[in-house]
Formats: structure tokens, sequence, C-alpha cells
């Protein structure tokens, strides 16, 4: 038995619940691992929400895909579906699922059956029917689907028999199956849901959550911890580590304290400042790669003086990117041109032209807008993300650009909980966030930032709705031809530019700081997190 694991005994609040086990003798004590992660889920269904911070505590953790995207091969590969196949016209799509594929039980539901197409068609049901017994159980919404338009896109979903589905399509769309492969198309279990409606309790769905996944859940506690045990069902390979605790750690600075101490073996989002200690610690492993997200300034275009390009170009001008990459970033990142970012087969380099660092034009721009004195809000983010690590630090800075200009800024925070919730109603000024994509798809930034049926999602923070813009991505799904797409996306990138509804800053690194006792993790250049792959040296290991 290695330090690591015994260690699980102290930690992230365990000892508290008698560690985990009735008797926690060390010779009792499982193989597992604890993740000091920044803060509390939503929801315990992915379909709900679109916070990363939801995304890493579920859908890699619980549930499982029709496909997935390999960001290696940067193709779409087999989940809970082995096989598919596209019609000619490309708006059929039929999918032949895994046999013998088992949900996870609990204190309240064992299941009887394993994996069939009932499951799919509930998952996907639940989305498109307002009928549905379970659609307005989200109180949320759907808002990753509602972004892309989805129910207008499926037209219907049918069962062909006990392990065949197939999507109909109103229209073609390349990007289809990516969003298929998307934290959000997580597939639910029908029987563990009706037996919830027959108990009179059909919001535990999304929960007490039930799914396909590595690890199912045993308990949470808000601002304390999340605790998963291994899936020993688990279709895939299953997982060498049998304990999973999130332990919930919302300040970067304890939690680089907890890895160093051992009290927890990975760590999520290390401030770029914090990295020099990290140095000082042998022990301690930096992982990091270069991220398809984006951080920006989002103007809630349907509030005065946002409804006027002016204002928002001249917010846009005053600012100094530079200044935040050195401050925040610490060359952890790298400035953003518009919304796509350098690894995207889409990217432009003369994104964003014309609205380079002026304050002189930002004044110009508040003059002729007619503009004296201008006092605004910044929502800023309270947890760390990948895309911003510091929220209130950027906010800060841009309160003292805009000073230069006459602006007053009020910086609001909440507690992650609150500000999601009061996002929710679009009762602010502006708001600091950012996006981190799902897979390599151009589409996976525009339509769900900033399409009009993403207004109403809730996911476009910016709240621009434009007919022409929409039309522009909307032909670029149309189509497979990459050349041809990038020319639309670079043009709907230079009408960004002349509209500022956001002011892109950066694209940043992922980063991951671990133990060095860990191995088999692999950071993606993607949202979301896993640990199904991991292992953990033993002692002898790590002596030699």
């Amino acid at each position: 038995m290695n330090a690591l694991t015994i260690r699980l005994c102290r930690t992230a609040g365990i000892l508290l619940m008698g560690c985990w086990l009735s008797a926690c003798g060390p010779q009792q004590l499982p193989p597992g691992l604890v993740y000091c992660s920044e803060g509390n889920p939503e929801s315990f269904n992915p379909q709900l929400v679109t916070s990363g911070t939801t995304i890493d505590a579920t859908s890699h953790q619980l549930y499982n895909r029709l496909v997935d995207y390999d960001d290696d091969s940067g193709k779409i590969v087999p989940g809970l579906a082995k096989a598919w196949h596209v019609s000619a016209d490309g708006l059929s799509y039929r999918f032949e699922l895994r046999k013998g594929v088992n949900f996870h039980s609990s204190k309240i539901f064992t299941p009887s059956r394993t994996l069939n197409a009932d499951d799919v068609l509930f998952s996907f049901h639940r989305i498109l029917d307002e009928d549905h017994p379970y659609h307005y159980v989200s109180r949320s919404g759907y808002p990753f689907f509602q972004s892309i338009d989805f129910a207008d896109l499926v037209t219907s979903v049918t069962k062909l028999d006990d392990y065949r589905i197939e999507f109909h399509l109103s229209r073609p769309d390349a990007s289809f199956l990516a969003n298929l492969a998307t934290d959000f198309a997580v597939i639910l279990s029908r029987e563990y849901a009706m037996q919830l409606l027959r108990a009179g309790t059909p919001e535990k769905l999304d929960q007490l959550a039930i799914g396909t996944g590595p690890f199912r859940l045993v308990e949470y506690v808000k601002n304390e911890y999340i605790r998963y045990r291994r899936h020993e069902g688990y279709w895939g390979k299953i997982p060498e580590i049998e304990m999973l605790v999130f332990d919930i750690t919302s300040k970067s600075t304890v939690r680089l304290s907890k890895l160093i101490t051992g009290d927890c073996s990975v760590s999520a989002l290390p401030k770029a400042g914090e990295l020099t200690r990290v140095s000082e610690h042998p022990q301690l492993v930096l992982d990091e790669t270069a991220g398809l997200n984006v951080a920006f300034w989002a103007f809630n275009t349907q509030k005065q003086p946002f409804n006027d390009v002016r204002v928002r170009r001249a917010l846009s001008h005053a600012i100094d990117k530079q200044n935040i990459l050195r401050a925040v970033y610490q060359n952890s990142a790298i400035e953003a041109k518009g919304i796509l970012p350098p690894t995207s087969w889409a990217y432009n380099s003369d994104a964003g032209a014309g609205l380079e660092f002026s304050p002189e034009k930002a004044r110009q721009l508040l003059t002729e807008a007619g503009i004296d004195k201008l006092t605004i809000d910044i929502w800023a983010m309270p947890v760390a993300r990948a895309y911003n690590p510091n929220a209130l630090k950027t906010a800060e800075l841009i309160q003292a650009d805009l000073a230069k200009i006459g602006v007053k800024v009020n910086i609001i925070s909440y507690d992650w909980s609150v500000f999601s919730q009061k996002l929710s109603h679009s009762d602010y000024d502006s708001v600091l966030i950012g996006w981190n994509a799902d897979n390599s798809d151009p589409d996976n930034f525009f339509t769900p930032l900033l399409s009009c049926a993403s207004v109403e999602s809730g996911s476009n923070r910016s709240r621009w709705c434009n007919t022409e813009f929409d039309a522009m991505v909307r032909a670029a799904k149309a189509i497979n031809d990459i050349r041809a797409r990038t020319a639309l996306y670079h043009e709907a990138e230079a009408m960004l530019a002349e509209q500022a509804p956001m002011m892109s800053f950066a694209h940043a690194k992922r980063m991951l700081l671990k133990s060095d006792q860990i191995t088999g993790m692999h950071l993606s250049a993607f949202g979301g997190i896993s640990f199904d792959r991991i292992s953990i040296k033993s002692d002898k290991e790590q002596a030699h």
C-alpha cells in the first residue's frame, strides 16, 4: 500500500465520513485518488448546463455518449454506438449500439436490464419533445442543444430495433456528429427515469445521477466534496482506482498547498504566478497543452448603451490585452484576435482587425455616441477556469484601462452557484467569461456563443442576434468542404470585429498539476477531465 492511498483517509473530509468505510484500518483502504477541484457542480446532468465545473464533475466520470472525439487523431470514434452510417444526402444517421452495457446501481435504483435503444430515445426526446414528461423537469432548459437549434435540426429520432436508432435531420449539418461527441450529449437510463416519475421525484434524475460511465456517484456535500466509486460493471476498460474524490477547494493557493502536502494528488487550474513554487517541489508535475478555448468580455447588447456598436467598439479599443496577458496569464496564454484559437483549422490571424488598443479611438467613439459620463458593471467569475485563471484580476485591469478614458467600472461577483443563477437572468451590463471547445469543429465556438438561438438558451452572453451572421454560420455547416467552410468562418470573424458584441482577449494553455505518483492521465486540449485511465505508482515503483 502506497503513501497516497493512506492519505485518502485524512483528506477531503473523508475522515469525517469514517474514511468511506465503516472501519478505516489501513489494510482496508482501496486504491483511490483525490482531485482538488475549483467549485460546485450546478447539476449532475451535463445536458442542463454549459459550465466547465459541472462538466468536469459529471460528463466523463458518470456518463458516456454515442460517439466520442479523439483529440489525438482528430476523429470521431465509437462510444456507446459501435458503428454508424450516414445517408448519401446527409439527412439520416443510423447508429448501432453496443450490447451488454451496464448502468450504475445505487441505494434507490437497481437496473433490471442493460442499455438499449429506449435509453437513447429517452435521452434525446427529453430535449426535443416539449410534451415529454421530463422536458420541463429541467428549469434551466438544455442550453447547449438550444444554442445549436437542435430541435430545428433533428426532425425525429426513431427506434429500428433494440440496438439500432436513427436520427433524421431537416438539413445537412457537417457538425452533427461532432455535437453528439460533446460533453453534453450523454445517455441516461429510461428505466431509472420512469421509476422516479412513478415515485413523484423526477428531479432526482439530474441530481442522484445514474449513467454508464467508469465511476458511479456515491455522495455530494456542497462546498466540501463529491465521492465516486469505480463502476465494477463498466463496459470499457475498468479503472484501476476504486475511489475518486473531488475535494472542492475554491482558492488556488489552498489547492496548491494540499497538493504539496499530499492531501490531493491532482489539482485543477493553477495560477501562472504559482508555477515558480511548483519548481521547488520535485514531486509535483505540471502538465500543459495548447487549449481550444477563448476568454472574452461580453457586452449585453440588449441593454443601453451596449446596444450602440460605437460604445462596444470604444470599450474594446480601450483595453490593453497585452497587459492582461502579462499580469494574469504570465506567458500561459496568447492574445486572441477573434474567437477561434490558432489550433483551429479555421483560424484567421487577421481576425479582430480594426479593434486594436487605442484609447484615442475609444474616446472619439464615445464622443460620437454622445456619451460624456459612463458607469458600467463588469461581472467577474468567482472561480478559475483554464481560459481565465483570475477573472477578478482581469476585471481590475480593465477597470484601470477604462478609467483612463473616463469610464467608471463597478466589479461584481458572487459565489459560483449564485453567480451562475443570476447570470441566467441576463440582468447584467457585461461579463468576463469564456468557453472551452468540446471538439475541433469551429462551429463549437460560433453557434453556442453567438447564434440567435443561443440568446434564448443563455449561452450567448452578449445577447447579440444577427440573422446575417446566423445565415453565414448555417451555410458553413451545410457543406463538408474545409476550404469553403473556412472562408465562411473568416467572414463571420470579420463581422464580429465590426459589430464587437464581445472582446476576445486570450487563448490559454490548459494546465494541470499532479503528483509524480500519477501516471496515465491525459490532458486534453478540450474541456472536461477524465480519471478512468489513471494509475498510481506503488511504493516499490517509486523507490526505483
